[in-house]
């Protein structure tokens, strides 16, 4: 990812002039305060932790992640770049991101487990596998959840 810092200064000077878009901060799902939630991660990025066992292509099933360390990914694909991953986690499973904006307090806190998908995967297979993460998760007293589409 280009940083600003790092663009041309003639380029960066046009690019600081362009207008930024301002959207409205409504919910679109009702609910207590974003500073009263506890946030999961749900990705579709195919990571495990490495002792787990691996997605199969099109696999429809989903891996519980409960730490960063020693998560590899067996989503492989032609169409996709994995240098942010081997970079940083957080491109794809932005836990420590969620714990900066709980120390900050704009979210209540974090989850103790988050979820992979396999990418790639027809979602009406994932059906029965989707179902039994959303028990988890409400077991787990989550009621926000960030979608990480990978």
């Amino acid at each position: 990812m280009a940083h600003l810092k790092d663009i041309p200064p003639r380029t960066r000077a046009n690019v600081e002039k362009l207008a930024c878009p301002v959207f409205e901060t409504i919910p679109f799902v009702a609910g207590g305060a974003l500073n009263q939630r506890r946030v999961a991660i749900v990705s579709s990025a195919g990571i495990h932790r490495k002792d787990d066992r691996k997605f199969a292509l099109s696999s429809s099933d989903y891996r519980a992640i409960t730490a960063t360390d020693d998560i590899v990914m067996s989503h492989i694909s032609v169409n996709y770049d994995r240098t942010g991953f081997l970079q940083d986690i957080n491109t794809i499973l932005p836990v420590d991101r969620l714990q900066d904006l709980t120390d900050d307090g704009v979210i209540g806190s974090v989850a103790s487990t988050h979820y992979s998908f396999m990418g790639a995967t027809d979602p009406a297979e994932m059906l029965a596998h989707a179902a039994q993460v959303a028990g988890m998760l409400k077991a787990d007293q989550v009621d926000a959840v960030l979608l990480v589409p990978v």
